[in-house]
């Protein structure tokens, strides 16, 4: 018998951690489910058995209703309209299955399957992100893993891993985005779940001698904000939880009687409730712990891009800032600029399609202005920073939206970033160019018979490094990116002082860097776009104090049309023409830091404005 101190509890569980609908079972699970490797808690108090026959739907009192008969291993469950989604390996072809187990009629339903990888397959487990979509982590043996998205009756490769060699098992806490890897001989990672990141592993629990883990560790069990971790030798039970979603620390260490192979876990009322297997007795028990998480942080509205350009040229941080030019008889004919700071200019037309290249060297933020008059002549102006000459290249853009080189301007900063343009009501064209150190310079640019021509006009400087401004030329105003501190606005006239007034701090809204802004001049309002690129969101402000954050969002998978979502984004630009079709009401550009679904080059998304507007009922 075993001892009554470690009989705290046997309530019943549901599928991993994240499964949070309520079972009615009370009891531990059937006696048959001793042989099960893993099992599931369904909602209708029934139960998912894998073993080495299959894959096993039980009634409450242990009836088997349906099976799937394969060599199965590696089960993990998330809840499903129906009842639960499994997903589970078959250990002789390395095919990963999905199946709906419906409670309601007892069957289970085949919802997709992946082909065996490249690479010898270790484990899998299961991820469910803030879209609700499902993912799938395969895990290879020699450090090879791949994630897919699950959509409809099909899968799609979201990108390729290099992850810890070796591990045997993984879990997702949905809430952080964390995805664990037990590498026995070494330990437990985490690792980011969320694609649109950049890859971070860390440390959770090292094996002996580098850690407390004496046998490295035989299972895990991810729950909210931490991970339940079993020692392969000590017979003890590890708990770690996460800090501030960075760092983990010992939570508590259980004592167990008996030498337990798995282990999983729910939580529920400010506890921990646990199934272990007990690998000697082959039996399920049922043990529970106090467990306080940090309540999940509130979902931030994901919208979905509708057009993503071809990618760029080159590896790496190269994509960086986009403008867009209107066509002037036929808006469907537009096209959008962007950055390359490996190459040069790129132009692409409405689909995404990539139809001019300018190699004129590493160019970091570009913008546009329209029908600028000099004397009798009438031009359409890009400009942009080069960074390798400190300087400022002039592009004109013909009536089919043909792009061209014609004049560069010397600035005297040592390290040019970024830049915007600013068409005063008065007439002409002016250039604001700011310095790393937060130096800006103002300048007026003039044409006539011999060319264009640049002349400085003011000075000004902030505290620390800007890149983003946008000049809103209707009221003669710039704002500002002071990356680490948030938004500025200024005036943009070049005979008046540059005094700055907050706009938008950073904090707990607005995470550093603060980097690409842009201005929607609507029929009833306008809209400040900022880009928040150190939670991957973007915010939506009023132009006018005190500017009201209207809406944050994140761009998310267009799994219909292929399209990635996005994250770290530099630059942005935004227009309210009807561009036509989805674009009527204006788009919406932003860079892409990571390009998945699957891996590539950076590239640009094209983003519909009505979807932001009616996330939050913009006028």
């Amino acid at each position: 018998m075993m001892k009554t101190k470690y009989l705290i509890s046997s309530l019943a569980f549901l599928a991993a951690f994240s499964c949070s609908a309520s079972a009615s079972a009370a009891s531990l699970p059937p006696a048959v489910a001793g042989r099960a490797q893993e099992i599931v808690a369904l909602p209708d108090g029934g139960w998912l058995l894998l073993d080495k026959q299959g894959l096993r739907l039980l009634d409450a009192a242990g009836k088997e209703r349906s099976k799937v008969s394969l060599r199965a291993k590696h089960l993990d469950a998330r809840p499903h309209a129906d009842g639960m989604l499994a997903v589970f390996m078959d250990a002789d072809t390395q095919k990963t299955y999905a199946y709906v187990a419906d409670v309601k009629t007892g069957k289970m339903r085949l919802q997709t399957s992946m082909a065996s990888p490249d690479f010898s397959l270790e484990s899998l487990c299961l991820y469910r992100d803030a879209q609700q979509l499902d993912h799938v982590f395969l895990i290879g043996k020699e450090g090879q893993s791949e994630q897919w998205v699950m959509h409809n009756d099909s899968a799609q490769l979201v990108r390729k891993l290099a992850l810890p060699p070796h591990s045997k098992h993984c879990r997702v806490d949905d809430q952080s985005r964390t995805l664990y890897l037990n590498a026995p001989d070494s330990g437990v990672w985490a690792f980011t779940a969320e694609a649109e990141t950049s890859a971070k592993l860390k440390p959770v629990a090292m094996a002996a001698p580098f850690g407390k883990l004496q046998g490295g560790a035989s299972a895990i069990s991810a729950a909210p904000g931490g991970v339940a971790v079993l020692d392969a030798k000590g017979r003890k039970l590890h708990l770690y939880r996460q800090k501030e979603g960075q760092h983990f620390q010992p939570a508590q260490v259980v004592n167990l009687p008996y030498s337990a192979a798995n282990i999983q876990v729910q939580t529920a009322n400010g506890k921990l409730d646990m199934l272990l297997l007990d690998e000697q007795a082959k039996t399920w028990r049922g043990s529970s712990t106090a467990w306080m998480h940090t309540a999940a942080s509130p979902e931030v509205t994901v919208i979905e891009p509708a057009v993503q350009t071809n990618t760029v040229a080159r590896y790496g941080d190269a994509a960086d800032d986009p403008a867009i030019w209107v066509h002037p008889q036929d808006a469907t004919l537009s096209r959008v600029l962007g950055t390359n700071k490996k190459q040069g200019l790129l132009v692409y037309d409405m689909q995404g399609k990539q139809t001019q290249l300018l190699e004129s060297g590493r160019l970091n933020n570009v913008d546009v202005r329209q029908n600028i008059k000099w004397g009798q002549q009438s031009f359409d102006i890009a400009m942009a920073t080069q960074r390798d000459e400190n300087s400022l290249v002039l592009y004109v853009i013909n009536g089919q939206g043909q792009v061209s080189e014609a004049a560069r301007f010397a600035t005297k900063l040592d390290k040019i970033y970024g830049f915007c343009l600013y068409q005063p009501r008065t007439g002409g064209l002016e250039a604001f160019v700011n310095d790393k150190d937060g130096t800006f310079q103002q300048f007026r640019i003039t044409h006539n018979e011999q060319g264009f021509s640049s002349s400085l006009v003011r000075n000004f400087k902030l505290g620390s490094q800007p890149e983003a401004c946008v000049a809103d030329d209707k009221t003669d105003r710039l704002f500002i990116g002071e990356e680490k501190r948030g938004v500025w606005v200024t005036s943009a006239k070049a005979d008046q002082p540059a005094d700055m007034q907050m706009v938008m701090p950073v904090g707990k809204q607005l995470v550093a860097d603060v980097e690409g802004l842009s201005i929607y001049f609507g029929e009833k309002a306008n809209y400040l776009l900022v880009s928040s690129q150190g939670d991957n969101s973007y915010l939506v402000l009023e132009t006018q104090a005190p500017y009201r954050l209207r809406g944050k969002f994140r761009i998310g998978l267009n799994l219909a049309k292929g399209i990635d979502g996005t994250s770290e984004t530099d630059g942005l630009d935004v227009s309210a023409v009807n561009f036509g079709g989805e674009f009527a009401n204006g788009m919406l550009v932003v860079q892409d830091g990571y390009k998945r679904l699957p891996d590539g080059t950076q590239n640009f998304k094209y983003i519909a404005w009505k979807a932001i507007a009616k996330a939050f009922k913009l006028d």
